[in-house]
């Protein structure tokens, strides 16, 4: 079996998702993994399929030929996962809305070599004064090399640079 991982962004609509996991069956594909969500109208995903190597020029045309439904798919070959060389810690932050907090925290954890699994942000207005608040979950990929106080340490400076509340959790 070969693998491929696919992009899909759509205007949403009820079946899209249908539409797509048709395509992939038709051609003997298995929809293995995926993450999706609709946003500002969109719909989006990411995922991940098998698909038998003698089916797979055929599926790559079939998933390129739903643009004439208005469904974009952009294609990659699955990479090999690296060897597991880091812990999972979970990054959870909250704080005023304000611009540039993601491209500040993702600049210190790559800095270390810190890799993103997963990331959701969204802004919602605070309880009581509905100010805008910036949320921010993340799955961190944290180098086994890197002590998790350093990286601490590190991400509590820029948190209070930021004036957020920001906290690592090891259980995941």
């Amino acid at each position: 079996m070969d693998h491929l991982v696919l992009t899909v962004i759509a205007p949403d609509q009820p079946g899209l998702v249908e539409k797509v996991a048709q395509c992939i069956a038709a051609h003997g594909g298995n929809w293995l993994e995926s993450r999706m969500s609709r946003m500002a109208g969109q719909f989006a995903g990411i995922l991940k399929v098998a698909v038998p190597a003698e089916a797979y020029d055929e599926l790559v045309e079939a998933l390129q030929a739903l643009s004439a439904q208005g469904i974009r798919v952009l294609l990659a070959q699955s990479g090999i996962d690296p060897s597991c060389t880091w812990k999972p810690i979970l990054l959870e932050l909250v704080g005023n809305d304000r611009p540039g907090i993601v491209r500040d925290i993702t600049r210190l954890l790559s800095e270390h070599g810190v890799n993103l699994e997963s990331l959701q942000t969204e802004v919602r207005p605070a309880p009581m004064s509905s100010e805008p608040l910036f949320h921010c979950e993340a799955l961190l990929a944290v180098p086994l090399t890197l002590k998790l106080e350093v990286l601490q340490e590190k991400l509590e400076a820029l948190a209070d640079d930021l004036m957020v509340e920001l906290s690592l959790r090891t259980e995941v």
